[in-house]
Formats: C-alpha cells, structure tokens, sequence
C-alpha cells in the first residue's frame, strides 16, 4: 500500500473514527491522516534529553535479568535433564530466544514511545482487551510475582550465610518483605536516587560475578567433576522434561524486555531503548552461559542436583566454605539489584492503565516519581512472599510472562498487516523464532504442570473480564504523552 493512502484516525480505546469526523485527544483535533503523516508525528514526539540515561536503561535489563532464576534455576534442571551438557544447552535455546524478543520488542519500543510496556503495546497496536490482558498480567505476574520470588530467594541466601530463621513459620518471609519495603522507599521519592543507587549496585553486581567467574576458572582446588559425575541424560531426555526446564529457563530471561517500561523517561526514547533491550540481553546471555558452565560442570552433580541454591553449592564446591559465603554476598547484591529493578519499572505500567481508565486514577502520577503505584507494588508483593513457595512461583511466573510475551510479539505481525512500515532487522526471522518456541515451550510444559497452567489462564482471564471496564479512556491515552 503505498504510504500516501489516508488511514482513519483511530480513538484512544482503537476504534476507527469516520473520515469525515474529528474527535479531540487532549486539546488536540484530529481528522484523517496519512501513512506519511503517521510517520512525521512519531517522528515528531519530544525526544526527552533528561531523565533515564543508556547507561542506566542498560542497567536496568541487566539488573532485572540477573536475578531469582541464575541463581535457582539449574539445579532443578539438572535434576530433571540429568545432564550438565542438557542443562547448557537449554540455556543457550533461552538466550536465542530472548535475543530474538529483544530485538522484536525494540521495533515496537520505537513504534510506541510511551512508557507502558506489553499493556501499551497490545492496547494499541491490537486492542483494549489485549492490553487489559498484558497489564494485568504485568501486575498480578510480571511484576508482583517476579518481585516477591527475587526477594523469596534473597531470604533463602541470606538464611544460608547468616541463619537468620527462629521460627520456621513465625519468621518466613520477613527479610523478602524489608527487602521490598527498602526497595519502595529508594524509588518512591526522586527518580534520579533511585537510578544512582542501582547504578552501583548493577556495576558492583558484575564485578562480583566476574571475580567468582575468574577465580572458578583458574583457582580450582579439584578438577571439575560435573560432567563424570551425573548421568548422561540424553538416552531419557523427553520433550516435555526439556519443555518444562525451559520454561523456567525463560523466567531468567524474561527481563530482556525491562527498558520498555521506562521509554517515555528515556533519554533518545525509542530508539535509545531498542539498543539498551539488545545490548542488555547480549551481555546477560554470555554472563549466563558462563555462569551456569561453572554450577553444573565444576561440582559433583550430587552436590547441586536438586538444589534451589544452587550457584552458593557450587561456589563451596569450588573453593570451600569460606568462597561459599563470599560469593553469597555476590548473589545478595544481584537479588536486591533486581528487585529494585522491578520496583522502578512495574509502577510505570500502571500509571499507564490509570491513564486510560482501567486502573484507579491514584496510579496516575503528575510527579517525579509514580509513589501511588510502588507502594502498592510493594503491598502486593509481600502478601505473595507470605503464601507461596519458590517452585511453584518459578513454574507460574514462567507460563503466565511466556503466554504474554508471545501475544506482544504476535501484534508486530499485525501492525505489518495493517501497513505500518516497522524497521525490523531480518523480518520475520526474530519475531517467528521468538513466537514459535514460546508458544511450544508454554504448551507441552503447560500439560506437565496443569495447576501452574490453571493460574496463568485464570491471570489471562482476569484481565478479559476487566476489559468492560476500560471502554472509556481518559484523553491522556492517545495524545502520545511521553511520561
């Protein structure tokens, strides 16, 4: 179609407006407009020159991937695989993967740049109703989940070094939930605090995790003993067991996508996210292969096999007792980094849902900062500390954030379909891979473990039946405010 042909003007809830209508979005009169047109007002859109910088965009998806799941995940997996080699190389299927996600959610960072994520994405690239799903997802999954299993995991760490636990019942949970609450309060007062602090923290965080790299590489103090020592894997491996062990897999990765909830505060907006999602993703993908070499190659397998601690089991089997506890100071600087992470960029999506009514006005924020939504977050997600485990958090958050990411990269084909011209590097490659392997990996992992399935879809369901409610969006949804 060529790029001149005039399109009707779509209303912020995505409806067709007549051509020979006008509607106004803000103060704003619009009628009908052309491809070219199209082009020119996102080209238009103020590019913000203070707020969130690349080096801290970057920082962000480092900080929100290197969490819960590096630190956990493998040992599961290996229980189940059998096979070191297994294990590795269903981390390095999740990396293609995310890679692929990054590179897809980057064209639609620069379509639509405006903070808002999945939810702003679906909204208006598919429908209401799909950006319901997205956001209550986010909210019930992406975030509040993902928060409560990093700070769970934190609290599992830190009672390792420290022995923190009186009481199995009347202590559990505290430390997950002063680790969000600390978090809560670093982000709900100035913007620039809280990127400064996690700045550092990331930077420490890596300096940490290559001092442990670098010494399981050349201080061993016995040959690595994980490949002799676990069975082979490969006569017994099933689609399904290798299915479920990448579902937990892409939880790890499923941070690839954090920039986008911050594109609206972003220095550059769009086009300075898209480089911070692929650059983010590449350099987590490395540090994860390298990291998860050493935790299933170096030990002996019985030493790690089934161990929700995994990365500490390996660091004692590596260089003692003494290794053990200082790299566990490494992994508490990760976690926190991460919630953190996560506590600055979920607020933002809601803001965005409140802007166009599907969310309580008092989500909005007209400050620095939307303190609304992260002490609400923070509420949230100590309540998840308090009634679910570790596994069954990492099973459900795996589904539910693969099922959404899915639905997002599909809505590039529809935007494609639709005529927008989308600079997407080797379209469809990226988008198909991504689409294809996570709808595969939900699926057969969705039958081996149909209660963890039954959550994600009554997550997905929630979100439709809310749907009614958000028909009327406030004026601020289409008038492209970058936040």
């Amino acid at each position: 179609m060529p790029h001149d042909d005039p399109v009707p003007v779509r209303s912020p809830a995505g409806e067709a407006l007549p051509a020979d209508e006008t509607s106004s979005v803000g103060n704003t009169p619009l009628a009908t407009v052309s491809r070219s047109s199209d082009t020119a007002e996102r080209a238009a859109v103020p590019t913000v020159t203070s707020g969130v910088s690349f080096f801290s965009a970057v920082n962000i998806v480092i900080a929100s991937m290197i969490g819960a799941g590096v630190y956990t995940t493998s040992g599961f997996a290996l229980a189940d695989l059998g096979s070191p080699w297994l294990v590795l190389l269903a981390w390095g299927v999740g990396g293609l993967l995310a890679i692929c996600g990054a590179i897809s959610y980057g064209a639609l960072a620069e379509r639509f740049t405006e903070s808002g994520g999945e939810y702003l994405f679906l909204s208006r690239a598919l429908h209401p109703a799909a950006g319901n799903v997205a956001g209550f997802v986010s909210l019930l999954a992406g975030f509040t989940g993902a928060i409560a299993f990093a700070a769970s995991t934190f609290e599992a760490y830190a009672d390792g070094l420290f022995g923190l636990y009186l009481s199995e019942w009347t202590n559990r949970g505290w430390v997950a939930s002063s680790l969000v609450a600390t978090a809560a309060v670093v982000h709900g007062f100035r913007l620039r605090v809280g990127t400064r602090v996690q700045d550092s923290l990331v930077v420490l965080k890596l300096a940490m995790l290559t001092a442990f790299l670098l010494f399981a590489l050349f201080s061993l103090r016995q040959p690595w003993q994980g490949a002799t020592t676990a069975k082979s894997g490969w006569a017994d491996l099933s689609v399904v067991t290798f299915a479920v062990s990448l579902m937990w897999i892409s939880l790890s990765y499923s941070g690839f996508n954090a920039a986008i909830y911050i594109t609206g505060e972003a220095r550059g907006s769009g086009p300075m996210v898209r480089r911070a999602l692929l650059c983010g993703t590449l350099v987590v993908t490395l540090i994860y292969l390298l990291l998860n070499g050493v935790f299933v190659f170096a030990p002996p397998a019985d030493a790690v096999i089934g161990k929700q601690d995994i990365a500490a089991e390996a660091a004692r089997a590596i260089g003692g007792n003494a290794f053990a506890a200082a790299f566990r100071v490494a992994i508490l600087v990760s976690l926190a980094t991460s919630v953190l992470s996560l506590m600055m960029t979920g607020p933002r999506v809601y803001a965005k849902m409140a802007d166009d009514g599907v969310l309580p006005k008092f989500f909005r924020f007209d400050t620095e900062v939307p303190r609304a939504g992260i002490f609400v977050q923070a509420i949230f997600a100590i309540v998840v500390i308090r009634l679910a485990s570790l596994q069954q958090l990492l099973s459900y958050l795996g589904m539910t954030l693969s099922l959404s990411a899915a639905l997002t990269v599909a809505s590039l084909f529809v935007l494609r379909r639709r005529g927008e011209v989308i600079d997407l590097p080797l379209y469809p490659l990226p988008p198909l891979v991504f689409l294809g392997g996570t709808l595969v990996i939900a699926v057969v992992a969705g039958i081996e473990k149909p209660i963890e399935l039954a959550f994600a879809v009554a997550t997905l369901i929630v979100g439709l039946i809310a749907a009614p409610f958000s028909r009327r969006h406030s004026s601020s949804s289409g008038a492209g405010t970058n936040r």
